[in-house]
């Protein structure tokens, strides 16, 4: 699907690894090449035509972004550096002062350590306490664990909307409808699902979502940060400079802009936000419904050809996601990766970020192959070949 809108695709490369990044389309180079070739300024900064054509395409992609999502308001959306940061901007902007002394925050041993290592410094700082949802026996997340895993004390819920290793989609608008009968806030990590499914906050009706622009064909260096208006009223920045204020004086009085501007501070990634504009409409265009069909049509393959071989475990086999995590019997998974790029297949080994998820599969390391709609079966027809090489462990050795 869209395969010749990708230059890189020429070299002969076997992309397996979209879950860490996707490749980029040649719109949005021509998109980032075109602002510095031809109206390269600052946005939000000059009263002269260059600066006023940078800020309209910026905010232009402020809008783009409300309609991917379905937000109610433009000013729900700030821009960042990418999900790490919309999380960590969250987490001590928001909930430092929202939480207290004794407050439980829930979380699961499959979440990336960016939805992890924020939540364990905040827990630190605020005396909180970090409790785990019960993952079921593929895995996954299940409405009845989290009900289980409800306290008394439980004030958020911060949690994966896809997770990066196992690739489970979690059953987000019940969660969030169960937490907020409970009066608990819920904060959606969007990295595997947003660039990949049709989200709509306000259906889910999501309290605070984070999400990255090069996960999804954009830029890196670009992040999302959603939040409902009512939310992000009380939320304070944590990064303070040029653009984000209004006025301040010598006497340290100062005054912040409202959203999104008071979380927006310093030159932003103009380039950047302004190419994964072009880029938004560009998957629009092709539908992430249909992305998210072709995806599980690619899995299905996928899966099927990998138990040909013996020697391969799947570990998420059931998962209805475009993410499928292996290991092959008697080599280490970089090991693996390292074989498979000498055939130009690219996929990613170790922990994925998820280093606690050891707890629950019991394995440190996996391979993952993570598929997007570029990819086809032709290139899972290749995979599978160089796996079932009766050579495979001599040319690793």
């Amino acid at each position: 699907m869209n395969r010749d809108d990708f230059n890189i695709l020429r070299s002969g490369i076997i992309y397996f690894d979209n879950g860490a990044t996707t490749l980029k389309p040649k719109i949005l180079g021509e998109a980032v090449a075109d602002y510095y070739d031809n109206y390269s300024s600052n946005a939000h900064r000059g009263d002269y035509a260059l600066s006023l054509k940078a800020s309209q395409k910026y905010e232009e992609t402020r809008y783009l972004v409300k309609d991917l999502i379905g937000a109610r308001k433009a000013s729900e959306i700030a821009f960042t550096s990418g999900t790490t940061d919309s999380i960590n901007k969250i987490v001590f902007g928001f909930f430092k002062d929202y939480l207290y002394d004794g407050d439980e925050v829930l979380l699961t041993k499959s979440e990336h350590a960016s939805n992890l290592l924020p939540w364990f410094e905040l827990a630190d700082l605020k005396n909180l306490k970090i409790s785990y949802i019960e993952l079921d026996s593929n895995h996954e997340v299940l409405l009845e664990n989290v009900e289980k895993a409800i306290t008394s004390k439980t004030k958020v819920i911060s949690i994966a909307h896809i997770s990066n290793v196992v690739g489970d989609i979690r059953p987000i608008k019940d969660i969030i409808k169960l937490a907020h009968s409970r009066g608990i806030l819920v904060l959606v990590d969007g990295a595997q699902s947003v660039p990949h499914l049709k989200i709509d906050v306000q259906d889910l009706d999501i309290d605070f979502l984070a999400f990255s622009a090069h996960k999804m064909c954009g830029p890196t260096g670009v992040g999302v940060l959603y939040g409902k208006e009512e939310l992000l009223k009380d939320i304070k920045p944590i990064i303070f400079g040029g653009g984000m204020n209004a006025d301040f004086s010598h006497d340290g009085t100062r005054i912040y802009k409202t959203m999104p501007d008071r979380l927006e501070a310093g030159t932003p990634n103009v380039a950047g936000v302004i190419g994964f504009g072009y880029v938004l409409k560009y998957l629009m265009n092709i539908g992430l419904t249909n992305i998210h069909k072709f995806e599980l049509e690619l899995k299905e393959y996928l899966i099927k050809r990998l138990k040909e071989i013996k020697e391969v475990t799947i570990y998420n086999e059931h998962s209805q996601s475009g993410i499928v995590t292996i290991n092959y019997e008697g080599i280490f998974p970089q090991d693996l990766a390292i074989y498979l790029d000498k055939y130009n297949i690219c996929v990613r080994a170790g922990n994925h970020c998820a280093k606690i998820l050891k707890d629950e599969i019991h394995i440190k390391n996996t391979c993952r192959i993570s598929l997007y709609f570029y990819n086809n079966k032709e290139e899972i027809d290749r995979l599978i070949e160089v796996l079932k090489n009766p050579n495979i462990k001599k040319e690793i050795i």
